[in-house]
């Protein structure tokens, strides 16, 4: 078994000035904390994996494609590969655990 504490991976994703923390890699999936502060934009650009968003804490839109709605803490979003998609009008720090399947490139 693998277990993670959030408050614990937030600080070391801090620690490494990073938005983005990847702290689990498997054969099919790897796992992240993504993390943007309110008013920031989001530079992600279409992956080449399916990725699952869960926001753990903060509010903002997010757009997927040509839709878009507003996400909060417990909001979950599927994102199919190769989709264009970003967050934005981010108005409270925002930490999303991001799955991707197949394991992130």
């Amino acid at each position: 078994m693998k277990a993670f504490r959030l408050d614990e991976l937030e600080a070391e994703r801090v620690a490494n000035d990073g938005a983005y923390l990847q702290f689990l890699r498997e054969r099919n999936m790897s796992v992240g904390l993504y993390a943007l502060d309110a008013g920031q934009l989001d530079p992600q650009r279409p992956h080449k994996e399916d990725e699952v968003y869960f926001v753990v804490s903060g509010r903002a839109s997010i757009t997927v494609g040509t839709e878009t709605t507003q996400v909060g803490r417990g909001s979950v979003v599927y994102v199919p590969a190769g989709v264009p998609h970003r967050f934005h009008h981010i108005t409270e720090d925002l930490r999303v655990m991001v799955v991707f399947s197949p394991p992130e490139s």
